[in-house]
């Protein structure tokens, strides 16, 4: 962790205005409109109790004067095919702006859309290691319903090729959403399970940005106020999901996970969680987290103590007396006992991963460089354990 007396050389970036607060959806007609006439509107369909708040949108926004195309094919862990079909209706209408609303996969489905749209070919020609997005990329507004990608402050847009069984992401600056939207009043019929798998999420952004070799004062500084919130809040909002003051802090606590892993990263369990959803699209993303997060524990406290100590401080105030050591050396019980408070604690059996593919899991692990940011590097051989310790 940091030395008291020495802060290392950092550098952050923030390319995206956030407006914060309950309420905060009524300026979003402004907002568009000040980027053009013609909206895409990128959402999940439209089940009942959406179709609310799909409608109220449309209004604030028409009556801002923009002219409103609702694309509202994103399934969760969205594909190429949803990208393709939402580009498709972007160019159809000659679309200035896109506008995400909703969880992470609503965001970052638009702004792989705002790439195809603009770009020859597909967004998966535009993953952080091939070809990259130019300043053709359509500006991106998005409005947040729930509280756990960080998707709305990052440059990160992460869609799965069904085809190929794999999860990977564009990476370009020209992704940062324009303006983010945060109010916290459209996220309290957020039903139970997103609550939590998106909440659980928000501690692994904060945390892995705490392990990465990339943080700095200001990250850390964000990454465990973050993780602090999320250990207070997560359990009570899952009790009270209405309760908009909980709600605030959880939207908050994302909004700066997000600032962490947009100038840090992710770690171990991402590229784990990565291949999970990639291959498992049924497996939410937050889910796939909570499953591996006891092994990735047991695995790394040994290489960053101060930060595994730092999660069993934060989960369980009674342990405060107890040595470095002995708090990060029993962290994946503090992590575990977190993850039964919230009705998150699983194997991959129990979500239908096949036992026969534990190797082709580990391998999947492996393609995105997030292991490589964790503070021991697994081996393949290593790889393979932690899949089998997470069955």
């Amino acid at each position: 962790m940091m030395n008291d007396e020495f802060i290392k050389k950092f550098d952050f970036f923030q390319d995206t205005q956030i407006i914060f607060g309950a309420g905060s959806i009524k300026e979003a007609g402004d907002i568009v409109r000040s980027f053009g006439e013609n909206c895409l509107l990128v959402t999940t369909p439209g089940v009942d109790v959406l179709q609310p708040l799909y409608a109220s949108i449309k209004q604030i926004l028409k009556k801002a004067g923009v002219k409103v195309a609702h694309f509202d094919g994103v399934t969760p862990n969205p594909t190429t095919e949803d990208i393709a079909k939402g580009a498709d209706m972007a160019r159809s209408i000659g679309a200035d702006v896109v506008v995400g609303l909703g969880g992470g996969s609503s965001m970052d489905a638009a702004k792989a859309i705002a790439v195809e749209a603009t770009h020859d070919g597909s967004c998966w020609d535009y993953l952080f290691y091939k070809k990259q997005p130019t300043d053709k990329t359509l500006p991106i507004i998005t409005v947040s319903t729930t509280s756990g990608t960080g998707s709305q402050v990052t440059q990160v847009a992460v869609v799965t090729n069904t085809e190929n069984r794999d999860k990977s992401a564009l990476y370009n600056n020209v992704l940062y959403p324009r303006v983010s939207i945060i109010d916290p009043e459209l996220m309290v019929t957020l039903p139970e399970f997103v609550t939590a798998t998106t909440g659980f999420d928000v501690f692994c952004h904060a945390f892995e940005s705490l392990l990465h070799p990339k943080r700095g004062a200001y990250v850390e500084l964000l990454s465990k106020e973050a993780v602090r919130i999320v250990a207070k809040s997560l359990p009570k909002v899952l009790k009270n999901p209405k309760d908009v003051a909980l709600r605030s802090a959880m939207a908050w606590a994302d909004t700066l996970a997000g600032l962490c892993i947009a100038n840090a990263g992710v770690t171990l369990p991402h590229g784990m969680g990565m291949a999970i959803g990639g291959m498992y699209p049924h497996v939410a993303h937050g889910q796939s987290l909570a499953i591996v997060y006891p092994a990735c524990a047991r695995f790394t406290w040994r290489y960053a103590k101060d930060q595994y100590a730092f999660v069993s401080r934060t989960f369980n105030e009674s342990l405060n007396g107890a040595s470095i050591e002995e708090l990060a050396s029993i962290a994946d019980q503090q992590i575990e006992g977190f993850l039964k408070e919230i009705n998150l604690c699983q194997r991959l059996r129990e979500v239908n991963v096949p036992e026969n593919e534990i190797e082709i899991l580990a391998k999947q692990s492996m393609v995105l460089p997030d292991y490589e940011n964790n503070p021991k590097v697994a081996s393949y051989d290593e790889m393979v354990q932690l899949v089998k310790d997470s069955y």
